[in-house]
């Protein structure tokens, strides 16, 4: 069955989900939205951004491009939905996976390895991982290193993934960093106010894939969902308010950003296939690294990558893909219920925060099969 034949029906969505997910005979992806080809039909809208909110100066430290030089574009149906093709800087891309990896992994954030492993080992899971991916590969199989074995991690306000919550008693500092990027890239699709206060980040490998969900944990759902993707590419579904509503299917490259906001924050959406060589070849380590891959410069002001950590960042994503998803939790002079108001964490994350859920369906988490 073709995917465009996908009729509404009892679980569209399900059905177009196996179908780009299956292995035998490999999904036709001729239908597949691709934003980096810059093609606005029927379907893709172009989208105008707020080119005055982000100085030059604060999108190069951040290793963006200036926002004018931005290519942003929209679906029709789906009001509040913006695609960004890749905003970065040529070598910046480097910069911010290696703070996936290296950085963002280390303790007081929480990840799935800790949910059966003690903290002493799970203190240092790049440091624990590097010199084994630093190695040529001899042809014969490896143990996973715990990178390898990294499935998530949460930041700021932790999601608890039993309860589909988060609560005030378990919250740590939001990376400022983080929170500065994705400032930037809020106040650019029309939100000078976007406090990031949350954060999933997700590793996929070659068989991951993200079950069909919709993201509602947050207290104060008129703030904007956003998702930055890094390494190799991925086929994402975005559908309708309901099950049965039909999804489009879209390529996210590394270095693309979406935002989620007003209607589209409540759609139904998901990833059912990683892409091992997506068409066309946009893979991190080849298009932004230069020499014997070693990456240009990074971040303005925070320096380049050098040699050693590129050597395990490149290896890593020859097979694996990250993808950031940042939230605001709680909105203007919101608190959690029982919890008075101005107890909350401030915006630079001392204290401690979390939120709720209004139930409806799973969220995030990579897994190998659909939800």
């Amino acid at each position: 069955m073709a995917a465009p034949m996908v009729e509404r029906g009892e679980d569209a969505f399900r059905t177009l989900f196996k179908f780009y997910r299956r292995k035998h005979p490999p999904p036709d992806l001729s239908n597949v939205l691709d934003f980096s080809k810059g093609i606005v039909c029927d379907k893709v809208l172009s989208t105008n951004l707020e080119v005055s909110a982000v100085s030059d100066g604060e999108a190069s430290r951040a290793g963006l491009r200036p926002v004018r030089d931005w290519r942003a574009f929209g679906l029709q149906g789906c009001p509040g939905f913006i695609f960004i093709a890749n905003p970065f800087l040529r070598g910046s891309q480097p910069h911010w996976l290696r703070r996936c990896l290296k950085t963002y992994t280390q303790k007081p954030n929480v990840c799935n390895l800790d949910m059966h492993m003690s903290p002493n080992e799970t203190d240092d899971i790049w440091g624990k991982s590097a010199d084994t991916l630093r190695r040529v590969p001899c042809g014969k199989k490896e143990p996973k290193t715990l990178l390898e074995k990294l499935r998530w991690v949460t930041l700021g306000y932790h999601y608890n993934w039993n309860t589909k919550t988060y609560s005030p008693e378990h919250h740590t500092p939001f990376p400022a960093d983080l929170q500065r990027l994705s400032g930037l890239v809020a106040a650019a699709a029309g939100f000078p106010s976007f406090n990031a206060e949350a954060g999933i980040l997700n590793y996929y490998r070659s068989d991951s894939s993200l079950g069909i969900h919709v993201d509602e944990s947050e207290l104060d759902l008129s703030r904007p969902l956003l998702s930055f993707c890094f390494g190799q590419s991925a086929i994402f579904l975005l559908g309708g308010p309901r099950r049965e509503d039909p999804p489009t299917a879209m390529y996210m490259h590394s270095g693309d950003v979406m935002v989620m906001s007003g209607q589209s924050r409540l759609l139904y959406h998901a990833v059912p296939r990683i892409l091992q060589d997506p068409p066309p070849p946009c893979s991190l380590g080849t298009s932004l690294s230069r020499g014997q891959g070693s990456p240009e410069r990074g971040v303005s002001g925070e320096g380049g990558v050098d040699g050693e950590d590129w050597a395990v960042c490149s290896r890593y994503i020859q097979s694996s893909r990250v993808n950031m998803t940042v939230r605001q939790v709680l909105g203007p002079g919101q608190s959690f219920p029982g919890v008075p108001k101005g107890s909350a964490p401030d915006a630079e994350g001392g204290g401690e925060g979390g939120g709720q859920k209004r139930r409806r369906s799973s969220s995030g988490g990579t897994e190998s099969s659909d939800t």
